[in-house]
């Protein structure tokens, strides 16, 4: 009995050594044959720094004590204590894995195949392995022997010798070597049957792949032939009988335990379908019955024992029907619904603990690397393996799987397969789930290398790398180009010359010499950016050709790549991030408004990469101003300013207009009526806010730049028109009035001085020649017109209003809304238009008469010569002016009794008007059908033309392209025409009646 200091002592360095039960092991090392043990401090930390001290002692007692005589225990104690080597990888197997432990105290001369020390560049291979379990002549035998290699196999594991990639090939080579031993005894077990066929054994899943685990099934698909001279059905049945006794010496269980399962569930018709079948008979099935995922597991295919010839004969055969599976019908979405599956039928109560097929888990990415593997490897031999992490790293070389992307992915993957290794190394047996007990968790916690806080180290480790696996498996393994890709006929994924010249000619490129010469350009060399480009023309190709213009869809598709092809996140957002490269490919040939914005500054791309909830999404008025306030505090002087405060205009025009297009050209069906109601809506509103920050800020510039924080006169700018409706288009211009106020103690005629350089020096900054779109600043809504001045006094609007103002006034009130400047002045303002706008007794009968002259007048004399009036957006009948006048007319009359008519928007006041009875529903939704369509066609030539426009394009592409936008497939231009008539003449007719009192 060891004194109590020393025990004291003992106890102190057990505890630090990482011993749980530290008494325990003071009563194993008081034994008087571990005193060596225990009075070397080397050893102990040796045990120390196993995957669980506790249980590396006990085991190593136990290996002691089956040594046969106390000579045979010296020897084991004096090689561990003298060989470093040999004492790391023996307490390193005894502390990760109590099976091991077991079969050394079974045989206990095995730990001397750890003696030998391997240099980290010797790996055995099969042929090693095959020497290892040479003279096993038995099944039993088999077994001793195949523990024994993976003993030595897994010293070298836990010691960090071989990484998990290397150990999973290692064990996938072992198992090849058994695979050829247990044939070899089940054919000497049959001689005759031997001698009656050639069969060929083909590893699948893990084992093919040469990424097995410690325990698993090992797939294979078993093929015969008969030999020279034999009868087909007795070579089957031959081959069969033998096939079926190497599956029980691997499979059966014994006093030595199994080596692992053989599964040949994955064989044509699986476990319903013969054991084993010809080679014709096997390509008979894949060409004719097989479903997607029997191609998916044919990628991992590989002969390992058996005849070799048949074996690669097979695997010849197969192959290019691998290649070709992405070609069927619905491939992609078949493998995600499989891959879906998978996770439904787990347990609920396992689903948050499976390290292989739980959401995060090792599956996500090998489904994720397979279905990449399977659409691009048909034309990228490169991609052709069987290995995930050799797969993923030829991904990522070219091109399909961004480079930060594959790093985490294959770092996630090491992490959670090393897991699943040291899981499964502790009893040999298959399992997938993370543990609950604290014990275990720290064990296995320790084995992985964290010995601070292991358990709370492991989890949390572990929930990381399986949210990255999760995310960049929804990011890959449902990537919307994937699909497009593997709808492509074989010859259209490599750009050919000759196939692209086809190609284009068939899709309607009417240049099919400068397209190639573009194609040419983006997509020639050795480059990454040239293999990304490669991957994803042949699809947007075919989305140009979905446009009246694909040519032109191209050409800017070119220049965008041009100016942003140094910059690395371009490409990678085109492949990565959901509809990113459709949304482009719509954007850049519906014409030439969005283009133009976004050559000007092609960063915006990064827009359209966040998705309709986020990327095109329009921003709010408030949001807007704030950022070209911003912008406006940080420049020099008014020039910079206004040019900071266009520049957000553009990118914001741009960010509307692709919202737009994306939204419109969705789909060859035409949009249904509410849908294209709320794009008008989104449009108005974003342009309008968009509108009032860049007024706001350009105010703020000038002001800053002339007069310091304050200007002598308070000022306030006032939306008329379509502005102050919120329904601004692309082209319009800004229609306002400027009112401004004297501060206190500033004489009258410097506040007006102040007050027009103001608005003098903000038209001129937001027209000067530049970059970026002009904006159009239009007062010619004031009082007097363009004969009286551009600023008035409150007081002034006030006399004047009140001596002067006409009917048509009150008219264009009713869209008055203060936009920028000072709030206070504007809501004066606006209380002093509200009683002429609303009038408290409504409209006099002669004001009637007024507004309808007027009407009728400009329908005479505004419409240009040689214009079509049924195709005239704004003023033909049915257009715009007949809706908003008829609505306003209703507004004048009623809006006193009806507070809800006391609006700026069309469509509110058409829903109100509706709401109160004063018109009928049917004549409502009539006018609010034209009024919506004849938005959308004034928006529609802007985006198009890239210039406002009233009326339909002549040009018979341009016409195509607004077609498009409105939902009119290629050809039907005529039927665009005739709805549009019909339209808006039902819409004159209710006109006629409810403003003309017809």
């Amino acid at each position: 009995m060891a004194a109590p200091g020393r025990r004291s002592s003992t106890f102190t360095r057990l505890l630090r050594h990482g011993f749980t039960d530290p008494s325990a092991a003071e009563r194993l090392l008081d034994a008087p044959e571990l005193a060596p043990v225990r009075d070397d401090p080397v050893l102990l930390e040796a045990l120390g720094a196993t995957a669980d001290p506790d249980l590396a002692l006990h085991q190593l007692v136990r290996l002691l004590e089956a040594q046969p005589e106390p000579a045979a225990r010296r020897e084991l104690l004096d090689t561990v204590i003298a060989a470093k080597p040999l004492r790391d990888r023996l307490l390193g197997v005894l502390g990760a894995s109590e099976a091991l432990g077991d079969h050394l105290a079974r045989h206990c001369g095995d730990w001397r195949a750890l003696v030998t020390y391997e240099p980290r560049d010797l790996h055995p291979g099969v042929a090693e392995f095959e020497s290892g379990l040479a003279g096993a002549d038995d099944p039993v035998s088999l077994r001793i022997a195949y523990r024994r290699c993976l003993l030595a196999l897994a010293a070298r594991d836990v010691c960090g010798t071989i990484d998990v990639a290397e150990t999973a090939a290692e064990l996938a080579d072992l198992a090849t070597a058994t695979l050829r031993a247990a044939l070899a005894l089940a054919e000497a077990a049959a001689p005759e049957d031997a001698a009656l066929c050639r069969l060929a054994v083909i590893a699948m899943g893990k084992c093919g792949g040469h990424e097995l685990n410690y325990v698993s099934d090992v797939d294979v698909v078993f093929v015969a032939e008969p030999a020279e001279g034999a009868d087909e059905t007795r070579a089957l049945r031959a081959a069969t009988g033998i096939a079926s006794h190497l599956m029980r010496i691997c499979s059966e269980t014994t006093v030595e335990g199994s080596i692992w399962p053989v599964d040949a569930n994955l064989r044509p018709e699986g476990r319903n379908g013969p054991l084993v079948r010809t080679l014709a008979s096997h390509l008979a099935y894949y060409q004719r019955w097989a479903k997607t995922w029997e191609f998916q597991a044919l990628l991992k295919a590989r002969p390992v024992a058996g005849d070799a010839a048949l074996g690669e004969e097979y695997l010849a055969a197969v192959r290019p029907l691998v290649w070709q599976a992405s070609e069927r019908e619905n491939f992609v979405s078949d493998v995600q619904k499989m891959r879906r599956r998978v996770v439904e039928t787990l347990p609920p109560a396992e689903v948050d603990r499976q390290l292989k097929l739980g959401p995060g888990g090792l599956r996500d990415v090998e489904f994720a690397v397979q279905l990449l593997q399977l659409v691009h490897g048909r034309v990228d031999p490169a991609l052709r393996s069987g290995t995930t992490l050799d797969a993923l790293d030829a991904l990522a070389a070219g091109g399909y799987v961004g480079r930060a992307d594959a790093a985490q992915l294959d770092e996630a993957y090491r992490f959670l397969r090393s897991m699943e290794h040291r899981l499964q190394l502790y009893r040999l047996r298959r399992t997938h789930l993370v543990p609950e007990d604290e014990a275990d968790l720290r064990r296995l916690g320790r084995s992985l290398g964290l010995r601070t806080e292991p358990v709370t180290t492991l989890l949390r480790e572990w929930r990381r790398h399986a949210a990255v696996v999760r995310r960049l498996h929804e990011k890959l393994f449902y990537r919307p180009l994937l699909d497009a890709v593997a709808q492509l006929a074989p010859g259209e994924t490599r750009l050919s010359a000759k196939a692209a010249r086809e190609r284009l000619v068939a899709l309607g490129y009417a240049d099919p010499a400068a397209a190639l010469r573009h194609l040419e350009a983006l997509a020639s060399g050795v480059t990454r950016k040239a293999a990304i480009q490669r991957t994803l023309l042949p699809v947007l190709l075919g989305w140009f050709a979905d446009s009246a213009d694909p040519d032109a869809g191209l050409l800017n598709f070119r220049k965008v790549s041009d100016a942003l092809g140094k910059t690395p996140w371009y490409l990678r957002l085109l492949r990565d991030e959901g509809a990113a490269a459709e949304n482009l490919a719509r954007v850049l040939s519906a014409g030439r408004l969005a283009p133009d914005l976004l050559m000007r500054a092609p960063e915006a791309v990064a827009l359209l990469g966040e998705g309709a909830a986020a990327g095109l999404a329009p921003r709010g008025r408030a949001q807007l101003e704030q950022e070209v306030l911003a912008a406006v505090r940080r420049a020099d002087d008014a020039v910079q300013a206004v040019t900071a405060a266009r520049g957000v205009r553009r990118r914001e025009l741009f960010r509307t207009a692709a919202a737009d297009i994306v939204g419109s050209y969705g789909t060859e069906a035409r949009p249904a009526e509410a849908d294209q109601g709320a794009l008008v809506d989104r449009v108005g509103a974003a342009v309008s806010d968009l509108t009032a920050a860049t007024l706001a800020g350009t105010l703020r510039a000038v002001v800053r730049a002339g007069w310091g924080d304050t200007l002598p006169t308070r000022f306030a700018i006032i939306g008329m028109g379509r502005f102050g409706g919120n329904e601004l288009g692309y082209g319009s211009d800004a229609d306002v009035l400027f009112v401004h106020e004297p501060r206190d103690g500033v004489d009258e005629r410097e506040a007006a001085d102040a007050a027009g350089r103001v608005v003098a020096e903000m038209r001129r900054l937001l027209q000067v020649p530049s970059a970026d779109p002009p904006l159009v600043v239009d007062a010619d809504l004031r009082p007097e017109g363009r004969s009286g001045p551009p600023v008035r006094t409150l007081k002034s609007y006030e006399a004047y209003y009140r001596r002067w103002s006409l009917a048509w006034e009150s008219h264009a009130l009713l869209r008055a809304e203060f936009v920028a400047g000072d709030e206070e002045l504007g809501r004066r303002f606006m209380e002093l238009v509200d009683p002429l706008r609303y009038p408290a007794r409504g409209l006099p009968e002669d004001s009637v008469r007024e507004i309808r002259r007027l009407k009728a007048r400009m329908e005479s004399e505004r419409l240009p010569r040689g214009t079509d009036p049924k195709l005239h957006a704004k003023l033909g009948p049915g257009g715009l002016s007949d809706v908003e006048w008829t609505v306003q007319l209703t507004q004048l009359r009623h809006a006193h009794e009806v507070p809800a008519l006391r609006t700026t928007r069309t469509r509110e006041a058409l829903t109100a008007a509706c709401a109160a009875g004063l018109v009928p529903e049917e004549h409502a939704a009539t006018l609010d059908e034209a009024w919506v369509l004849a938005t959308r066609v004034r928006n529609a030539v802007m985006l198009v033309r890239g210039r406002a426009g009233d009326t339909f394009p002549t040009d018979s592409r341009d016409l195509a392209a607004v077609g498009r936008y409105l939902g009119y497939g290629p050809g039907h231009a005529g039927d665009m025409l005739e709805a549009y008539r019909r339209t808006t003449r039902l819409a004159r007719t209710v006109v006629e009646e409810l403003f003309y009192g017809a």
